[in-house]
């Protein structure tokens, strides 16, 4: 079953084409790593699946239901309702994006209470139960300014987890951490692999998406160059951008 569809999707800025006719499916309980060089497209993409941008063009679907459509006069149109999809995704953002004024639990559990109008109780409890499993309980009164980079991207999984999305989106993860914290949140994004959750990671860590994707999408200058399993764009590369990009990588 596919989670997610875009068809035909293209992005402008100004003279800039920065998505050209990209077309991709992710379905249920499957990984999706995307690579390639800055300025690809890859967080435009995420940005416009997550309705954080708009698209000039083409389909967006969640769970079979279109966001996006064309009227009777063929101009492109957003759903007007488009809160139902939001509730579909959770966003990991690379630089965390958690409330400074908000403690740790407050971060987690204020969208669940407030937006989606769930069970305080309830919601408390699962948020406790989701830090105890991300290596994070006895933190649910520290704020954000307290926290190393590795345990505020860690809050911020728990956080989008905690909304309960049929599939989570991370833009770049680890790019604001070091080496050290990078292994913490990768650890993470590991379990949530292994426990099928509908995944797809925007990552300049090949080794990481080598081991954790079910398929890789790599972009360059707004399209699609090349997609495979791990096995067929590391070890049986047929393009030769691909080829050029995984040079600079060396031994995966």
């Amino acid at each position: 079953m596919s989670v997610l569809s875009m068809k035909n999707i293209k992005k402008s800025f100004g003279e800039k084409h920065v998505l050209k006719d990209i077309s991709l499916e992710v379905n249920k309980g499957e990984v999706v790593s995307i690579i390639g060089p800055s300025g690809g497209g890859k967080s435009t993409l995420l940005r416009c699946a997550t309705l954080l941008g708009t698209v000039d063009d083409g389909i967006i679907s969640y769970n079979d239901s279109d966001v996006t459509y064309y009227n009777e006069k063929g101009v492109l149109c957003y759903q007007k309702n488009l809160n139902r999809f939001r509730k579909t995704f959770g966003l990991v953002f690379q630089n965390f994006n958690l409330f400074p004024h908000y403690n740790v639990l407050k971060n987690i559990t204020d969208a669940p209470i407030n937006v989606l109008k769930r069970d305080k109780k309830e919601v408390l409890e699962e948020a406790k139960a989701l830090l105890k499993k991300m290596g994070l309980e006895g933190n649910e009164e520290m704020y954000p300014c307290d926290l190393s980079g590795g345990m505020q991207q860690r809050v911020s999984i728990v956080r989008a987890l905690a909304m309960k999305p049929d599939i989570l989106f991370f833009d770049e993860p680890t790019s604001a951490l070091d080496p050290e914290l990078t292994g913490e949140v990768l650890k993470v994004i590991k379990q949530l692999a292994d426990e099928k959750m509908t995944m797809v990671i925007v990552t300049h860590e090949m080794s990481f998406a080598k081991a954790v994707s079910d398929r890789i999408i790599f972009m360059d200058k707004g399209l699609i160059v090349e997609e495979g399993t791990p096995q067929e764009l590391f070890d049986n590369t047929k393009h030769e951008r691909t080829k050029q990009f995984l040079k600079n990588y060396g031994n995966i």
